[in-house]
């Protein structure tokens, strides 16, 4: 199954898409060891589906876009990705703590837990991590920086 990466450029930082035919790989702020294309063809599978998501990002930054329609699969643990479905549920503009992620979950002990599952999600903003904050209200971690998480949350707090 061939892989390839596109590198965006939006309004925080590049962003390295992957995908394969199947759908949506990833999105990491890091390049990927995967075959990076300049220009996407939209007659290539994978390529196409990076289109896709590229166009749906632009929209989503632009403050036209609450919500995301691409296919993706998890590639995780069983608790990834019960963490990374939750996370899909969280709502455009809303806020929930690890402690919260914990109890849908029904693993209310797994806070730290979930807070590392979170720092792994492999589709980032199309999957909300920046969207889970700390108990004290404090923003927390994140992988793309706490520049940027403060960016989405704002974006999303002044376009809901």
């Amino acid at each position: 199954m061939d892989k390839v990466q596109y590198e965006m450029k939006s309004k925080v930082r590049p962003l390295y898409l992957v995908a394969s035919p199947n759908g949506l790989q990833g999105i990491f702020f890091t390049k990927q060891p995967v075959k990076l294309v300049k220009i996407l063809d939209r007659e290539k599978p994978a390529e196409k589906i990076l289109s896709n998501v590229v166009k749906q990002l632009e929209e989503y930054f632009a403050g036209k876009r609450t919500t995301f329609d691409l296919a993706f699969k998890f590639l995780g643990t069983d608790f990834q990705v019960k963490v990374w479905n939750e996370l899909s549920r969280i709502p455009y503009g809303k806020t929930v703590s690890y402690k919260d992620i914990a109890r849908k979950i029904k693993n209310p002990k797994a806070v730290r837990a979930v807070g590392t599952a979170n720092g792994k999600n492999p589709i980032c903003i199309i999957v909300p991590c920046h969207r889970v904050i700390a108990s004290d209200g404090a923003i927390g971690g994140y992988g793309g920086g706490i520049p940027m998480k403060q960016y989405l949350l704002e974006l999303e707090q002044r376009t809901r």
